[in-house]
């Protein structure tokens, strides 16, 4: 089957390995060349401009965009009017679900179908496959199911008490190609939908590792000099807090049989491994966009969501936004009780 990519980036172009592998074929466009370069030496047609891009293209045309949220749309505005109908746009990035319900509905009288695709595996999608969200009329999605089956990881051992407990031989069960990793959730949008949760989530589940892992190496403050003036409160039962204990291994025990072991704590497990004290990382650390979009979703449908929000604002603290807030209340504890400050230690 062939298909064409808007946008050979990190995700873009390993998944244009991914189907070039499966024996799909890949036209490629970007404004890099050297990007398009690389992949037309790998087996993938290159194209020089958006229109030459379109003319490789085989009627019904797919267009695929693995583009940044912020230019999508402006990439779709100029895509359309060279497309014809029964052809097909996905959106592959992690825009906003709202854009894929707005574009699918303005694009749908002129015969054009867009399918959005919640895409998660990052860097490592090449080689483990990536789980695909999808969301779209059900025409279009049905004609891209090879594509979507080259990306997804496929069957793999499921040990999990969730398992499908059918027997061998037995259709995939209700749950559909969900267990080969790529759904279709709904109509334009779902994908998108499901994504932004997926990401909000994973900020959840980052901040809760981030903040154990940093109790763990806490565990030493027993042994710790602590100034004793009236601007720092006493370590109470120091003898309970001298554990130094070792990051590095410990993920790595969680890695085996725990109940909190996941593809994340791997992930963990191997960063500190290479950098057990995180000296190569500023921890600023970015959100774009997943995080507020799920607790829009969250306040829009009164649905509570303490966690998700709690490790959105920890993101924005480590970028330095709550600097004056924190400023503020330092000046008011001077105000009402004359506390100076304490130097940075």
């Amino acid at each position: 089957m062939q298909i064409g990519m808007i946008g050979l980036g990190r995700m873009g172009a390993n998944m244009v390995r991914r189907m070039l592998r499966a024996g799909h074929s890949c036209v490629v466009y970007d404004i890099n060349q050297k990007a398009v370069a690389g992949l037309a030496s790998e087996g993938a047609t290159p194209a020089a401009s958006l229109e030459d891009f379109v003319q490789k293209l085989e009627k019904p045309r797919t267009a695929w965009l693995m583009l940044p949220a912020a230019i999508t749309g402006a990439q779709v505005a100029k895509l359309e009017p060279l497309l014809e109908k029964g052809d097909i746009i996905v959106d592959g990035g992690n825009s906003n679900y709202r854009d894929a319900v707005d574009q699918a509905s303005r694009l749908e009288p002129k015969g054009l179908a867009y399918v959005d695709v919640g895409t998660s595996g990052g860097v490592w999608g090449l080689e483990r496959g990536y789980c695909l969200m999808i969301g779209g009329p059900d025409e279009a999605v049905k004609h891209l199911d090879p594509i979507f089956a080259a990306l997804a990881p496929g069957a793999e051992p499921d040990t999990s008490p969730a398992r499908d407990t059918a027997g061998p031989g037995a259709p995939l069960d209700h749950f559909g190609t969900a267990r080969l990793g790529y759904l279709h959730c709904g109509p334009s949008g779902a994908g998108h939908f499901v994504k932004m949760v997926h990401n909000g989530i994973e900020y959840g589940v980052m901040a809760a590792y981030a903040e154990g892992i940093n109790i763990l190496k806490a565990a030493n403050a027993g042994d710790s000099h602590r100034p004793a003036d009236a601007e720092t409160t006493p370590l109470g039962e120091p003898q309970y807090y001298r554990f130094d204990i070792d990051l590095p291994a410990v993920t790595e025990v969680w890695r085996h049989g725990s109940v909190i072991g996941s593809w994340l704590l791997d992930l963990t497990a191997g960063a500190l491994k290479a950098d057990p004290a995180l000296q190569n990382y500023g921890g600023r650390v970015s959100d774009s966009g997943e995080g507020r979009w799920t607790l829009k979703a969250a306040i829009d449908t009164s649905v509570p969501a303490p966690v998700l929000s709690a490790a959105l604002f920890d993101r924005f603290s480590s970028r330095g936004e709550s600097a004056f807030a924190d400023k503020l209340l330092s000046a008011m504890r001077y105000a009402f009780g004359g506390h100076a400050e304490k130097p940075k230690e």
